[in-house]
């Protein structure tokens, strides 16, 4: 019997609001971003769109 995939959540990016979907099952689009990061350590916080996903990476990587 073959496997059936999650649906998609449907997402408000939790810092500018976007609708986006989260595929949660690895097929995501962020499991394809060549870099992570950990995961918001508000309760308030979920997932990032990836307009603000790649921001908070470059933010990241920036020296101080």
């Amino acid at each position: 019997m073959p496997l059936i995939a999650a649906p998609a959540r449907q997402l408000a990016c939790a810092r500018c609001g976007t609708p986006f979907e989260c595929a949660q099952s690895g097929d995501c689009w962020c499991a394809a971003e060549p870099y992570r990061l950990p995961m918001p350590g508000s309760a308030s916080e979920d997932c990032l769109c990836p307009a603000c996903l790649r921001k908070a990476a470059t933010e990241t990587r920036a020296p101080e």
